[in-house]
């Protein structure tokens, strides 16, 4: 367990713009990423997620230019995710100011792509983002999914996080599909599973609604809870959900 829990904003950016939706559906406008990047800096947050929701689908590397002028306005970690699919890709990022970088779905093409970039970049750059949902017929209950949950990865969430945790993985990013952008809680079984089969640090994501929501997950197994929707319309600020877990007696920065 590392710490103190991170709070992460994230910003899912689609056409320069932030844009937050239910399931991966009905986005909405949320604003400018560097302004909003700026605002998280600003409340308290522990580090920011940029991820480029539209990059892997539509088969574009990250905007570059997004990416630097964020950096160039906050001085906490940035991970940056999107169309990941090199280590040149991840050279590029971490160039134009990235401090970690997400990986996906070229991970799941090729999962060697891990260890090649922890090798040369070190493994605490490596962020290996996971997209899992419930599904029968598999071994733990949950799937990986691809393409914003669009389609079936045909790999078991809890092995594919375990896998990629041997191969190099820094930290995971579990986006929880069926919970994401419902504003119920985050899915405390998902986290559960994978905390007891990787020892490296665990982002809980999808599914926060309320302050109170984020305890729960720490309680789960995760090392730092990662949220949007709910920092995007102001519903809640980065302070209260520290409040939230200092309360509950979890370490924050």
């Amino acid at each position: 367990m590392s710490l103190s829990v991170r709070v992460i904003p994230c910003l899912d950016v689609d056409a320069g713009r932030v844009v937050k939706g239910i399931n991966f559906k009905q986005l909405r406008d949320a604003g400018d990423p560097v302004e909003l990047a700026r605002t998280y800096d600003a409340e308290g947050a522990d580090e920011l997620t940029f991820l480029d929701i539209s990059a892997s689908h539509e088969g574009r590397a990250t905007t570059m230019e997004i990416v630097s002028r964020t950096a160039e306005q906050v001085f906490i970690p940035l991970t940056v995710g999107g169309g990941v699919s090199s280590v040149e890709d991840v050279d590029r990022l971490l160039r134009a100011g990235a401090d970690k970088v997400a990986i996906n779905t070229a991970a799941i093409r090729r999962p060697e792509l891990i260890s090649e970039v922890a090798d040369r970049f070190g493994n605490q750059v490596l962020v290996l983002s996971v997209d899992a949902r419930r599904a029968a017929g598999t071994d733990s209950g949950f799937e990986v999914t691809t393409h914003g949950g669009r389609q079936s990865a045909g790999l078991d969430a809890i092995g594919w996080a375990a896998r990629a945790a041997e191969l190099g993985a820094g930290e995971i990013l579990l986006n929880a599909m069926d919970a994401d952008g419902t504003e119920d809680g985050f899915d405390l079984e998902l986290l559960g599973a994978v905390r007891r089969e990787v020892s490296i640090p665990v982002i809980a994501s999808g599914g926060a609604g309320a302050a109170e929501h984020f305890p729960p997950a720490v309680e789960a197994g995760a090392d730092a809870v990662l949220a949007a929707t709910i920092f995007h319309f102001g519903k809640v600020r980065v302070a209260e959900v520290k409040g939230a877990l200092r309360s509950a007696g979890h370490p924050v920065r």
